[in-house]
């Protein structure tokens, strides 16, 4: 009886953060800060309709594992390798300068800070490696929303697989490191790497098998068998080896995002163009519910509470990302539009680094406490802050580049 309450409390929740996106599109915004605001007004720290108990319970980690998968697939559909190979180089770089330009500009200042308030520096590193995170769902979210086209929307798809990767490795490894700095449990840099690229590898193998029997299927009804029931198989062998890692930290996004590649590489275009019409509702409901889990446990009171170190941190990772994505972006010879705006789309924060940091306290919350709350209170409030203030300039980086509804007019910039 309470699961049922619990999945009518969701459901009515989807409903809301769907009218709230409507209305918020009225005023030229994008939907997402609609259902952003619905997460945090319906959450256990406002009306609490998404409680503890639906955000919590098992049910809903299996589907929203399922969804985030689902939400994989708007990027893998899109990383066709015979057009990427023009373009994979520039991305690829510009990838390693925005998200090293970020962890080099926060862990400096933020060293230097550290270092005159006598605080550990390691903590620096830490907090370099969680700014480092990208939520994809934000930008992607406005894409799709506003219809967008162009050379900074052909770069932040891409971008945004190979954005979780980066920095999964970067902060795995720091996190690695530090552990074994402070503990005597240290993290060997192999499993590491192993953690990281887990799900690629998962959903390499399964969109390769997905793609041999897509080419034996000829019926539409056939052919999205193949993909549902390959998808399904995908999320089931990820929640098995979620279960047997250390902690859960299985990316369900890349796995979608490997297992799509792998089938849109294999599969007719005609086969993909079919999937995707068929899979877009189901895909925009998987956006909601992602966001609404992305909102749900922010909470708007830290704002009023936000510190200097929270202000730092916001604004140190909002250069660090922009300047490296303009440094790699001109070494590589990129249209111009996207050295000045791709910066402003890869703003959006939330959702990987509130992992990122529920992963960096439990590491320092036996041996190192205190460090463990400065982390915890810094990104709390930067998550809430930032995550509407990213938002808005993703949409103005795509509106001042051009690209606002190009995807409508059928445009190529």
């Amino acid at each position: 009886m309470i699961i049922f309450l619990d999945i009518l409390k969701l459901l009515l929740s989807i409903v809301i953060a769907f009218l709230a996106g409507k209305l918020i599109s009225k005023l030229k915004l994008p939907s997402i800060l609609g259902w952003l605001i619905a997460g945090m007004l319906l959450g256990p720290h406002a009306v609490n309709l998404l409680s503890n108990s639906v955000l919590e319970s098992q049910w809903f980690d299996v589907t929203e594992s399922i969804f985030e998968c689902t939400f994989g697939l708007i990027i893998g559909s899109e990383l066709i390798w015979s057009q990427m190979k023009k373009a994979g180089p520039q991305i690829l770089v510009t990838t390693i300068t925005e998200s090293l330009g970020t962890f080099l500009v926060v862990s400096l200042v933020f060293g230097i800070i550290f270092w005159f308030f006598d605080t550990p520096l390691y903590l620096a590193f830490i907090l370099g490696g969680v700014a480092l995170a990208t939520a994809p769902a934000p930008s992607l979210s406005v894409v799709r929303d506003m219809k967008t086209n162009g050379p900074v929307t052909k770069t932040i798809i891409p971008m945004a697989a190979l954005d979780d990767l980066v920095g999964a490795i970067i902060f795995f490894l720091v996190i690695a490191f530090v552990s074994a700095h402070i503990s005597t449990a240290g993290i060997p840099v192999p499993v590491v790497l192993l953690l990281v690229f887990l799900p690629v590898f998962l959903g390499i193998l399964t969109g390769f098998v997905a793609g041999l029997l897509l080419r034996r299927s000829h019926t539409p009804m056939g052919t999205m068998a193949v993909m549902i029931l390959m998808m399904l198989a995908s999320i089931g062998l990820g929640f098995l080896i979620n279960a047997l890692l250390p902690a859960p930290v299985f990316n369900f996004t890349l796995l979608g995002m490997a297992y799509s590649t792998l089938v849109a590489n294999m599969a007719t275009k005609e086969q993909m163009n079919k999937i995707m019409k068929t899979m877009n509702p189901i895909i925009g409901l998987a956006m909601i519910v992602v966001i609404l889990n992305l909102g749900a446990p922010l909470d708007y009171h830290l704002i009023a509470g936000a510190g200097f170190y929270t202000i730092v941190y916001i604004i140190t990772r909002a250069i660090g990302k922009y300047s490296g994505a303009w440094f790699g972006a001109t070494i590589t010879h990129a249209p111009k539009t996207v050295r000045k705006y791709l910066g402003f789309t890869l703003l959006p924060h939330s959702g990987v680094s509130l992992v990122f940091t529920g992963i960096a306290v439990s590491v320092l919350s036996g041996p190192a406490p205190e460090a463990a709350s400065i982390i915890q209170g810094t990104i709390a409030a930067a998550a809430v802050i930032n995550e509407f203030i990213a938002v808005f300039m993703a949409k103005k980086g795509f509106e001042w580049a051009g690209e606002l509804n190009k995807a409508v007019e059928g445009a190529t910039v």
